[in-house]
């Protein structure tokens, strides 16, 4: 389902949405998550600054809210995976440097999983359309035998990492204290769901039919896209369930 669009105002709207439901997050999950984000951001790794395609420059704080939140939802994930039987490759934690970055970040049974996260209002599945051809195929990725993603997951997280740091005046900083960053997460209660999945076949479909929010458009009117994505609907996507009965 496409997402309703004012060609007035320039503006997308969800057309259908799926409720947050809460799970708690095991405490024991973040100090790893914690650990990776930090050096990746403020560390030895490298994060881009920009989004591809996009133009807005990105500071560490802002970043730091990425990685948490992207990796935090592999680990989730992964766990539930392995709760359910299943043997996975297991989220990577190791710091790379410039120029190195996969377009999965889960195998389980030689299926190829990306993770996709997001806060626990959002409602669509987002891939910057410039990273993804015509065949759904990752171009970063596209000279490697790596290119192909077989199903996509999102993972939603309460609360909203981005909003408390804009909050305390942190998410436009680069230089941040790692102590005061550990006390701010390790302060609060994490929640999650899981609204649903899709298969490689829907993100072609999806761009076959031009399910896509243009650059400097805005979505519910209050979000301006800094990059060119195409979507998913939280409501299109298959339950949880479904992949991991196919996977097993």
């Amino acid at each position: 389902m496409k997402l309703i669009y004012d060609s007035n105002s320039n503006c997308y709207s969800i057309s259908n949405p799926k409720t947050f439901s809460k799970n708690k997050v095991q405490t024991d999950l973040l100090e790893k998550v914690f650990d990776f984000a930090y050096q990746m951001v403020f560390g030895i790794g490298f994060h881009r600054k920009n989004r591809s395609g996009g133009n807005l420059i990105r500071k560490n704080g802002a970043l730091f809210c990425n990685t948490f939140q992207g990796k935090l939802s592999e680990v989730i994930l992964n766990t539930i995976f392995i709760d359910f039987g299943l043997e996975t490759s297991k989220p990577d934690f190791e710091i790379y440097g410039p120029g190195v970055w996969d377009n999965f970040d889960l195998m389980v049974n030689s299926s190829k999983i990306s993770v996709k996260s997001g806060a626990y209002f959002s409602n669509l599945l987002l891939l910057e359309s410039s990273d993804w051809d015509k065949n759904g195929r990752y171009i970063p990725d596209i000279k490697s035998n790596n290119q192909f993603v077989d199903y996509f997951v999102m993972v939603r997280i309460l609360p909203d990492i981005k909003t408390i740091f804009k909050e305390k005046k942190l998410f436009y900083l680069d230089q941040i204290e790692k102590e005061n960053l550990k006390k701010i997460v390790f302060s609060l209660d994490w929640f999650f769901d899981i609204p649903g999945c899709c298969t490689l076949k829907t993100i072609k479909y999806c761009i076959e039919n031009n399910y896509i929010i243009p650059q400097n458009s805005f979505l519910n009117s209050t979000t301006k896209m800094d990059a060119c994505n195409y979507y998913v609907q939280t409501g299109s996507l298959k339950p949880l369930e479904v992949l991991l009965e196919i996977l097993r």
